[in-house]
């Protein structure tokens, strides 16, 4: 990777507003966008600002953003968005392809999880019901729908269709309140999307491989991955916006965080693999001398089976994500008898998508960044959230809250996207060698937070990421989106394993 010294770099921020800056990459290029107050920019770190600067000299790239939550990542930074006409970039989609967010919202008051009792009686009743930590699947625990290889190809190559959602259990209106129900190839076709999945499975090994990971289906991954019953505090200057989303003030609802699992892994590790020999083996330098910063261009062969291998892991991890809300619902059921509960949102932050940036149709990637849309947006024409704008999901962490957001016109100079939460501040080996379990684990309940861990990860303490506020006044004093509610925390579902993004 080719490094500028730090100071340089810091020297050469243009500041343009309280949370907005520019950094200037070269006499014909398009500056970097950078989101932050003061305090957020010295955050990034050297690393951070030179991935930045690689990412956008690298072959057909248009813009790049850094988000506030920006920091070190797989070819560009976490945070960060990446946008190209006519190229796609593994590597800043991630490895863990459509990670997201979504968000159920229940009718029970929050009243109702006072009692701690009563929390850890719905903490066991999610737990029977969806497995946590890499590598685990329906096999682990006694409740989980059962997902054979057939049902698990139909979930690969159609998305969330009335077919899966019906033979899941799943409420198919729930596929309206999805930032994208469904991906199709390039073609926008399901049978070409059939075709390169069956391809892959022609091996039995790897077919083998397929079957044990459509098993995972209705389950979270290790690390960062969670599931979060919140105590929704409606903001009252944004009661109308937060009725239409489905929001209710007072009320308990459920926030997730989890992506394609194994099966998307795969997809995207067989591709790095793939484009980093195509380059080898034509001499071809990889930019900065990056191999994560591999690429193709959209209508070659390579840059038509990425497109296709990206698709099917993000309709996996949009089912992945219903899911877990379907049996989420179901165990709040079997504790509160009669609740009822309805998805407010689904939306990623690990996606590349095509949408019309400066008057064209461009690939706007989205590493650990939120597609922002606001009000009258041309991609929100004749959806439910056309004359708002749809809801933005940014978890924080759970002594600070989450944060539901609605994008604002001014999010335009942030190619329409913010970030994906608080962002790393501390590795996991630093935050596991400097925070103290003991503090953490009072900290937590301090708040009257309890999780289904009996010790709670070091590596995933709200000391490890950045402070939550700062980085939503980033977002706000850019003019980029407004908070509609905040989510206080009552209980966590997490596990110790490694994450998979």
């Amino acid at each position: 990777m080719n490094q500028q010294p730090t100071n340089l770099i810091q020297e050469q921020l243009q500041i343009t507003g309280e949370a907005t800056a520019t950094l200037p990459v070269g006499p014909e290029t398009s500056p970097i966008t950078v989101i932050g107050t003061e305090s957020i920019r010295q955050t990034f770190g050297d690393q951070t600002f030179q991935q930045a600067i690689n990412s956008r000299l690298a072959p057909g790239v248009s813009h790049v953003v850094l988000n506030p939550d920006a920091h070190l990542g797989y070819g560009a930074p976490v945070g960060c968005v990446m946008v190209s006409p006519d190229h796609v970039y593994p590597g800043p989609v991630g490895v863990d392809i459509k990670c997201s967010m979504s968000l159920l919202q229940m009718d029970l008051e929050a009243s109702e999880l006072e009692s701690k009792k009563v929390r850890r009686a719905v903490i066991r009743a999610i737990c029977e019901r969806v497995p946590t930590g890499a590598g685990r699947g329906q096999r682990h625990v006694p409740k989980s729908r059962s997902v054979k290889s057939r049902l698990g190809f139909q979930v690969a190559t159609e998305g969330a269709s009335k077919s899966v959602l019906k033979n899941l259990g799943i409420p198919t209106h729930w596929a309206d309140a999805c930032e994208d129900a469904s991906h199709s190839a390039p073609d926008g076709r399901t049978e070409t999307l059939a075709e390169r999945l069956e391809w892959i499975g022609r091996e039995r090994d790897k077919q083998k491989r397929l079957d044990t990971k459509y098993r995972q289906l209705g389950s979270y991954g290790g690390g960062n991955h969670f599931g979060e019953a919140e105590a929704v505090q409606v903001d009252q200057q944004q009661t109308g916006v937060a009725s239409q989303f489905g929001l209710k003030d007072g009320c308990v609802a459920f926030l997730s965080h989890c992506g394609s699992r194994g099966f998307g892994h795969d997809l995207a590790m067989m591709q790095f693999r793939a484009l980093k020999s195509l380059f080898q083996e034509r001499g071809q330098p990889f930019p900065a001398n990056d191999p994560q910063l591999a690429y193709a261009h959209v209508d070659s062969p390579e840059g038509q089976q990425y497109l296709c291998d990206m698709a099917m892991g993000a309709n996996f991890a949009t089912v992945n994500h219903l899911l877990i809300n379907a049996l989420v619902l179901e165990a709040f059921q079997e504790v509160f008898p009669g609740a009822q509960g309805d998805l407010v949102y689904f939306i990623s932050h690990n996606i590349a998508r095509q949408e019309p940036i400066d008057g064209q149709a461009q690939w706007v990637h989205r590493k650990g960044a939120t597609r922002a849309l606001p009000a009258n947006h041309p991609q929100l024409q004749g959806s439910r959230f056309e004359s708002t704008g749809h809801p933005i999901l940014l978890p924080g962490n759970p002594r600070d809250g989450s944060s539901v957001m609605v994008a604002n016109a001014g999010a335009d100079k942030s190619a329409y996207s913010v970030n994906h939460g608080a962002g790393r501040r501390l590795s996991r080996t630093k935050a596991k060698k400097q925070l103290s379990q003991q503090a953490i684990d009072q900290g937590l309940l301090d708040q009257d937070i309890i999780s289904n861990c009996r010790q709670y990860p070091r590596d995933e303490a709200p000391d490890a990421y950045k402070d939550f506020q700062e980085v939503l006044r980033s977002v706000k004093q850019a003019d980029l989106a407004s908070q509609v509610a905040h989510l206080r925390a009552r209980f966590v579902i997490k596990d110790g394993a490694p994450a998979d993004d």
